[in-house]
């Protein structure tokens, strides 16, 4: 029979917005399932402000350190130690640097910055790729000894506190302000600017690791996301991954990855479910964006999930809601989705610590 494990990011907001985010909202199939389960544990889980990316590594099993070389194999590089390095704009507010994530780059412009990167550092024993124009990479000789932040813990914040730290801090912090110069007096950015565009004037470096160490495990049978890195550890993992869609896919008979395509899938098995749609547009103070992407997943797959629990096709549906420092947690099944005498609430019942 059929399971599913469904993880939503940024449900549940803090208190002081929360009633205005909500209202009005009708969700009825969301807060059903929401009261209906059972808390695994400690409704709320304390996560220590783990950052995102790893969070999502744990649901395959694979260490925090699996993040740049797992993508980098996804993205066409090689084996070998790698570093992300995803470009930005650092903007300078007053007393504090905020990072702005998603820039548009061109193919070619990435090319040419990181052509220009390399050029610099040059036998320094590091050499930049831009395989995807969002997503650069460093290769090294060997593994820095320094602790990084995770992408998701810098975007639309003040990059103080968040840079290396470690034996090795003091110069990959001058590294990074090295890149910071070279990058702010770059042609490119001049035609950029020139253009209206904001310059492409840092990178952010985390996520170190080397290939092979540790592999994400096989623990789906299917997996759909609109979150690039879930599909990373899908492949990197041999599970076969779907984008995600309007509305919920309740035969799992997703597409095999590359070079398993003669295999057939059932609608046996669990399935795995990430939404962060949520979490993309409460990042930029978008509360419109949440609720219209909110409603839209009431009605794409808050509703067919609940019916596929009342109706048995679903035998257990684990859900996770993440947030910034804890996981609630719960699982429902079909005698649990009949239990009328667990009062549903509104979502702005619910908020973040």
């Amino acid at each position: 029979m059929k399971t599913a494990h469904l993880v939503i990011a940024d449900l549940f907001l803090p208190k002081e917005i929360v009633a205005e985010a909500c209202a009005g909202l009708r969700l009825p199939a969301l807060e059903k399932l929401l009261a209906r389960g059972i808390s695994t544990g400690s409704a709320r889980t304390d996560v220590s402000r783990m950052p995102f990316e790893n969070y999502l590594c744990t649901l395959f099993d694979a260490p925090q350190q699996a993040v740049a070389p797992v993508s980098a194999v996804f993205d066409g590089l090689g084996e070998g130690c790698w570093l992300r390095a995803d470009p930005a704009h650092l903007c300078l507010q007053r007393e504090q640097v905020v990072f702005l994530p998603d820039m548009v780059i061109g193919a070619d412009e990435a090319e040419q910055f990181c052509r220009s990167l390399n050029e610099y550092f040059a036998g320094q024993g590091m050499e930049f790729f831009a395989p995807h124009p969002q997503r650069w990479y460093v290769r090294l000789d060997r593994l820095p000894d320094v602790e990084t932040a995770a992408l998701s813990q810098v975007v639309w914040r003040n990059i103080d506190g968040f840079l290396p730290r470690g034996a090795e801090a003091t110069r990959w912090r001058q590294i990074f302000n090295e890149i910071q110069m070279l990058l702010f007096s770059h042609p490119l950015n001049a035609a950029r600017e020139a253009r209206g565009e904001l310059a492409i004037n840092g990178v952010w470096l985390w996520g170190a690791g080397r290939t092979g160490v540790l592999p994400p495990q096989k623990n789906y049978d299917n997996v759909s996301s609109d979150e690039v890195l879930v599909e990373m550890l899908a492949a990197a993992a041999g599970i076969p991954f779907a984008e995600w869609a309007g509305q919920w896919n309740g035969s799992l008979a997703l597409a095999p990855p590359p070079l398993q395509r003669e295999r057939e899938f059932s609608s046996e098995g669990r399935q795995l479910l990430v939404f962060t749609g949520l979490r993309s547009v409460l990042r930029r103070g978008d509360l419109a964006g949440w609720r219209d992407a909110l409603q839209n997943f009431e009605t794409g797959y808050a509703q067919p999930l609940w019916q596929g629990v009342r109706s048995g096709e679903i035998t257990q549906l684990q859900i996770e809601v993440v947030g910034e420092d804890a996981v609630w947690r719960a699982e429902v099944n079909r005698g649990d989705a009949w239990a009328f005498w667990r009062r549903t609430k509104p979502l702005n019942e619910y908020f973040s610590g």
